[in-house]
């Protein structure tokens, strides 16, 4: 399981006295563990809910970094994109533009998507192909693209 692996990578870092890699993956444990409990019941995350917990967390890095930057702090925008980038290592890979292009291009055309009015089922069924390896937004505006 995903979780398990992060732990074990957690040992490793403490006996490397890798403060960075421990204090990522220390956040990213307990963010896992709030969301387990933050239900009506307490519920073990699976595999696929601990990505999107580490997504989250990726995306509370990179609104970070840009904040960080934009207050001319660069060696705190430097410290979120460290830990941005170990967090990534445990997400799968990101499609490329290329490949995003060519599903969005046979979903659509596969489902019958044509006009503006089919955004939302196309959507769907695009973002179930994708399954979260690309930005939502990228995603919605190549779809609208298609359809108009």
């Amino acid at each position: 399981m995903l979780i398990e692996r992060i732990r074990d990578d957690l040992n490793a870092a403490t006996k490397r006295r890798d403060a960075l890699v421990q204090r990522t993956l220390r956040s990213v444990i307990a963010a896992v563990q709030e969301a387990q409990v933050s239900g009506a019941e307490a519920t073990q995350l699976d595999d696929s809910g601990v990505e999107a917990v580490i997504k989250s967390q990726v995306k509370r890095r990179i609104d970070a970094a840009e904040a960080f930057d934009a207050g001319g702090r660069d060696d705190r925008a430097a410290d979120e994109r460290a830990e941005l980038a170990i967090l990534e290592t445990y997400l799968p890979a990101a499609l490329s533009a290329d490949e995003l292009t060519e599903i969005v291009d046979r979903v659509v055309a596969a489902g019958g998507f044509s006009a503006p009015s089919d955004m939302g089922p196309a959507m769907k069924a695009v973002n179930a192909e994708v399954a979260g390896r690309a930005d939502g937004r990228t995603v919605a505006d190549l779809v609208k693209s298609r359809l108009s």
